[in-house]
């Protein structure tokens, strides 16, 4: 693996890794009780100050939830997580295994060359046409102002070649 792409690889790690350290933090600072129910798995009814009688009323018309059939936010994830991937690989298998059945190829090798006829050539090891290095942001984008004006300035003189015919100008 080259240095650029493991760099990528690390800084991409560590970014996945700090998002989901200060999502989890967030969620335990939130609601540390049932942040810490989701991790063990046991669901116990929080503790609760005695409330009004008004409070109360308000609670017992509402739809009673049994605090048994709540499934832990950790293992609801894990089933989340294993379905998605078993219909992501499904899926994409079945995607995958359809385009080569239709391409009606034996081998790697046979594919690529099928698909290499569809596509377009990428031309290689073609010198670059222009400046490759920039010292900044501002020297590349003068590098651009100037390249397009010189674009112009050699549009403007072809197209006044194009307008003069043996001496004269031709007008539309």
């Amino acid at each position: 693996m080259n240095a650029p792409a493991a760099f990528l690889a690390g800084v991409t790690g560590v970014s996945i890794l700090f998002g989901f350290g200060t999502t989890l933090a967030a969620a335990k600072k939130k609601d540390p009780h049932f942040f810490d129910q989701g991790l063990t798995g046991r669901i116990e009814k929080p503790t609760t100050e005695p409330i009004s009688s008004e409070a109360a009323t308000a609670v017992r018309r509402r739809v009673p939830v049994s605090i048994s059939s709540v499934e832990p936010g950790a293992s609801l994830a894990v089933r989340a997580l294993g379905w998605g991937t078993l219909y992501a690989v499904t899926g994409c298998s079945v995607l995958f295994y359809g385009i080569w059945k239709l391409m009606a190829v034996n081998d790697l090798k046979e594919f690529r060359l099928k698909v290499g006829t569809w596509l377009p050539a990428v031309p290689r090891n073609n010198p670059p046409q222009g400046r490759t290095e920039f010292s900044g942001l501002n020297d590349l984008l003068q590098y651009i102002i100037d390249v397009d004006k010189e674009k112009k300035e050699a549009s403007n003189r072809n197209d006044t070649k194009l307008d003069t015919v043996d001496g004269y100008k031709h007008s539309d």
